[in-house]
């Protein structure tokens, strides 16, 4: 592994804290500055700044100037808009990469975020219109404001905050890259990262994109299930025929596709693809009734798998068919129909290769082909699962600067999600110390519509960040 001299010497982050003064300064600051926070946080959401192809490209350009804007308000004045070309030739998402210099002796750390968000989806379904932020009960809804604006402004909030506080005394190196791709699956990250190797070195690396435990408890992401997706095709016939003349010997593609996604899992509902991995059963419990509350699973229903629920949620494998391409009922005809395609999201517990896990893919699909049909799998994406050491120094100071923030005992959770790139920033920055945070709650429903951000749990993020740092500063 890569040396890396300041992680080599981290036991002062350990042995010293920021004193009571600076703590309930930062704290201080932190609160007065709290309204422009939001209200910053309030005019990045109006933007619909999204990396797919389907939408404007000129707000997504708009929302990385307006970063860029707000980064220099806290005296950074080295900020760049920069980006890479995708594999078709076409530009990546911009990301905003910004650099304040640590001083001799003092650790850089590089602060991510994403200022890209998912398309709204059906506006029907919002309370409110999606990218006009309203404040309502405590929370802040609108699309984006959670994932992952309030990232974006968590890092400046912070950073504004221990720049007033400390001043000239602030010695830490600080980099922040403010992706602009992540929700179309970064498709330039690596390349960009390869790109830009030595503008975005760094001792730690804070991603604040994940989520807490619940309202009230914070959590440090600890680990993260890999992924690998793609599609499975049936087809059975060159087109489509009659239903009345030929059907009986012939059966249609959807439902041989729907036998054939039946045994991908268990009649309990577990995975049910030889060769996946399990890694060790979690610490922390997640109470079912939370879970079934969390999820909004229907009363009644029983839950798919075995074991505990966090085992089934952060160290097992899951399997969901994310999309079905057939003819819609709304259009159907009485004919056999000759294709059929389903999208397969595929979690992989930490330990599991992601190309190893695709091979078990194809193995299970080529033992349950039907002789009656002619199967394809086609790869999609891949990533790597993720488990943090949380007995570093780096993991211990975030601890502690949660349960100071918040005034509770900080959770060591982990996330049934992915996020991919993770392995691409371990991977070309292995000495760095990757710390996974976020804002997010399990009410924020991020993605979903009526997407909402807590306010006070996004101020003790603030809080939290900003507390890490000026203990960083004392190494």
């Amino acid at each position: 592994m890569t040396s890396n001299p300041f992680s080599d010497g981290l036991a002062a982050i350990v042995a010293n804290q920021p004193d009571r003064e600076t703590i309930a300064a930062l704290r201080h600051e932190v609160h007065s500055d709290f309204p422009q926070t939001v209200s910053d946080l309030i005019e990045l959401a109006k933007i619909p700044g999204i990396a797919w192809d389907a939408f404007d490209a000129a707000e997504l350009d708009r929302s990385a100037a307006a970063v860029a804007a707000l980064i220099r308000t806290v005296g950074v004045d080295e900020v760049q808009i920069l980006r890479e070309q995708k594999a078709d030739g076409t530009p990546g998402g911009p990301a905003v990469v910004a650099r304040k210099l640590a001083k001799a002796g003092k650790p850089t750390v590089l602060l991510y975020a994403h200022h890209d968000v998912q398309p709204p989806g059906e506006e029907a379904l919002w309370n409110s219109s999606p990218f006009m932020p309203v404040e309502k009960d405590g929370r802040l809804w609108g699309r984006g404001v959670a994932d992952d604006k309030a990232g974006v402004l968590a890092h400046i909030a912070s950073l504004r905050a221990v720049t007033k506080v400390l001043g000239e005394d602030f010695g830490v190196g600080v980099t922040l890259f403010i992706e602009g791709e992540e929700e179309a699956g970064s498709p330039t990250f690596h390349d960009f990262l390869t790109a830009h190797q030595d503008l975005l070195r760094t001792d730690v690396i804070v991603v604040a994109d994940s989520s807490n435990w619940k309202v009230g408890v914070p959590a440090l992401t600890t680990s993260l299930r890999g992924l690998v997706d793609g599609s499975i095709e049936v087809q059975v016939l060159e087109h489509a025929v009659h239903s009345g003349m030929f059907g009986g010997p012939i059966l249609d593609a959807p439902t041989q596709l729907a036998r054939l996604i039946a045994t991908l899992h268990t009649e309990e509902g577990a995975v049910a693809i030889e060769g996946l991995h399990t890694a060790n059963e979690p610490s922390l419990e997640y109470p079912e009734a939370d879970f079934r509350a969390d999820a909004s699973v229907l009363e009644g229903l029983a839950l798919a798998g075995s074991g505990s629920i966090s085992s089934r949620l952060w160290s097992q494998p899951a399997l969901s068919i994310i999309g079905f391409d057939a003819p819609p009922v709304a259009t159907s005809s009485n004919t056999i129909q000759p294709r059929a395609t389903a999208k397969f999201s595929l979690r992989l517990a930490p330990g599991q290769d992601p190309a190893e896990a695709m091979e078990a893919v194809r193995r299970h699909l080529e033992r349950h082909t039907p002789s009656t049909a002619k199967v394809t799998l086609i790869p999609g994406e891949q990533g790597s699962a993720f488990a943090a050491d949380t007995s570093a120094p780096v993991a211990q100071a975030m601890l502690w600067a949660l349960g100071t923030s918040w005034g509770v005992a900080p959770v060591e959770s982990g996330m049934g999600g992915s996020i991919p790139f993770i392995a691409d920033l371990t991977e070309l920055f292995p000495a760095a110390q990757i710390l996974i945070t976020g804002v997010e709650d399990p009410d924020s429903r991020a993605h979903s519509a009526n997407e909402s951000l807590h306010l006070g749990d996004f101020e003790k993020a603030v809080l939290a960040e900003a507390l890490l740092l000026s203990r960083l500063n004392l190494s």
